[in-house]
């Protein structure tokens, strides 16, 4: 199950939508860090597709690190990661692109299946004391 997001990184750097959610089940449940809710594996592969052909076209996430790879249950765990990302031109990313992903995985068909991930944004406590100052 450690190697899921380490897959997931791999894929994403080589523009691969289909390799990056290799590893997720038909039925997962994946929050993205702006709110987005995607409630199955074909969902979330096509809106992937629009976003590496747009927005997010030639980034590649970098310095990503499993923090925590544990099985909770026979035929559960749980995996929490952190990566960068880095858009074309940089050479490192900016301390606010930094994410966290935590994974719920099952143990299915002899395979570790993402079955829930949630991506959320890296922030310090001064960021987020500056973004609670700001206003709409």
């Amino acid at each position: 199950m450690s190697t899921i997001p380490l897959r997931m990184y791999e894929a994403w750097n080589r523009g691969d939508v289909e390799g990056f959610f290799a590893d997720f089940a038909e039925d997962v449940v994946f929050a993205e860090l702006e709110g987005t809710v995607y409630r199955s594996r074909t969902e979330a592969v096509e809106q992937h597709k629009v976003l590496l052909g747009t927005a997010m076209k030639g980034s590649q996430l970098v310095k990503g690190e499993v923090v925590v790879a544990e099985e909770v249950s026979p035929g559960v765990g749980v995996v929490h990661s952190r990566v960068g990302i880095l858009m074309p031109g940089e050479q490192e990313p900016p301390a606010t692109r930094f994410s966290m992903q935590l994974f719920v995985v099952l143990w299915r068909a002899d395979r570790w299946e993402v079955v829930a991930l949630e991506n959320a944004r890296l922030l310090t406590l001064q960021a987020m004391a500056a973004l609670e100052t700001m206003t709409a």
